[in-house]
């Protein structure tokens, strides 16, 4: 039998469920990455102050809202997203969404190690490439334990983040006189814009919040934490951002931390902000290609890492492009999930005595709806995205029999 505590091909049972403060962790270190920071610069100079930060808190409203539906369908099943898709895309059907949100994932993960390899060179000389390779590796190594040791990062990394963050923009914040206080001038964002950018952020990694929240003994619980990550922890990400870029100018707290003439700091925030993101993104993108190969994600996780790795510069430099293309391509899969189970909720009471369809088209083609309709469709595209694979699977699904087969 091969190793699997992170019950990657079964539910997780009542007796492995963790503590609702270890999850918390887990999932408010998901969150608290450089990008969120960066993006809440970009939204904060493209809007009034106002404006930003209602667009930052109904955004990210939104966002916990969608996470913690998901997170509470996997607290009910003790299932992961790619055991949950079974039911609404079939066994086979099922790879589709794994490999797309496993893919993103891998995506993230080289994101994330070109973000932490490129500021370090620019103070420290080092070259990118030896960062990137030592780095990855460090990151693709602690993967290898899964769930045990994104609780461990996240304990050190969460507190380390809030304490030292916290106190570097508040002197950054109040160290300057009011009219040095400035808001940067660029190009103005409509609402949509803004508020796929907010919703966008994390929405590929949302979409899979059920891989967290399974190991979660409650559904009030389960919505807790979840709400606390994306809702709180990812509007804190903008407002750092937004805060660092009016008061110094740099929207990343590394830079701030830097401009503040703590190097060492800033290095070892930053290290922690990438790492504990990175593993978690190694950790479901391991489940996803489990799903899809049968074998243990633990050895699928490291195996992505190393791609991830290899692929950091190229991802990174096409960034923007990443976030477009998440915000067409995951929202819709999280709807479908959603539609399903309150659908055909009985279904999903003993996954073990189900016999599941090789492939439900109603799945896949919702999925295909979902995306046309953020493509075309005016206003916010993950929210459109979502919201026309809910409608379209429901339709297409009405007529579907409520019993196994």
């Amino acid at each position: 039998m091969i190793f699997d505590d992170n019950y990657s091909l079964r539910p997780v049972p009542h007796y492995a469920r963790k503590k609702t403060l270890s999850l918390g962790l887990v999932l408010v270190g998901l969150t608290f990455f450089s990008a969120s920071m960066l993006t809440g610069g970009v939204v904060y100079s493209g809007l009034d102050t106002e404006e930003f930060i209602l667009i930052v808190l109904v955004g990210n409203l939104v966002l916990g809202v969608y996470t913690s539906v998901l997170g509470y369908i996997g607290c009910s099943t003790g299932l992961s997203t790619h055991l949950l898709t079974h039911f609404s895309f079939g066994s086979k059907g099922s790879w589709l969404p794994s490999i797309l949100l496993g893919g993103t994932q891998v995506g993230w993960f080289g994101v994330g190690v070109a973000m932490f390899a490129i500021p370090v060179n620019s103070v420290l000389g080092i070259d990118i490439n030896v960062l990137i390779f030592f780095s990855g590796l460090l990151m693709v190594s602690t993967a290898y334990f899964g769930i045990s040791a994104l609780i461990f990062l996240s304990a050190i990394a969460v507190p380390a983040i809030l304490l030292i963050g916290g106190y570097s923009l508040f002197n950054a914040v109040n160290g300057i006189n009011p009219e040095h206080f400035s808001k940067p001038q660029s190009e103005p964002l409509d609402y949509a814009g803004a508020m796929a950018m907010v919703v966008g952020s994390f929405i590929s990694a949302g979409t899979l919040s059920a891989d967290f929240v399974r190991f979660c003994r409650g559904h009030k619980r389960a919505v807790l934490v979840t709400m606390l990550a994306f809702f709180v922890g990812n509007s804190l990400m903008f407002i750092f951002g937004a805060l660092g870029l009016a008061s110094v100018g740099y929207a990343d707290l590394f830079d701030v931390l830097l401009a503040q003439g703590l190097m060492i700091p800033a290095v070892v925030i930053l290290g922690l902000n990438i790492w504990t993101t990175n593993d978690n993104a190694l950790y479901i993108s391991g489940l996803a290609f489990a799903n899809v190969t049968g074998r243990s994600s633990h050895r699928l996780a490291m195996l992505n890492g190393v791609i991830g790795t290899l692929l950091a510069m190229w991802v990174y430099n096409h960034f923007i492009e990443w976030l477009s293309f998440l915000s067409l391509a995951i929202p819709p899969i999280g709807a479908v999930i959603i539609a399903d189970f309150v659908q055909n909720r009985q279904r999903y009471q003993d996954y073990s005595e189900i016999e599941m369809k090789s492939i439900h088209w109603p799945g896949i083609i919702a999925v295909m709806i979902g995306g046309l309709a953020g493509f075309l469709l005016p206003g916010v595209v993950p929210i459109n995205a979502v919201l026309g694979a809910l409608v379209s699977y429901w339709l297409l699904n009405r007529k579907e029999s409520a019993s196994p087969g």
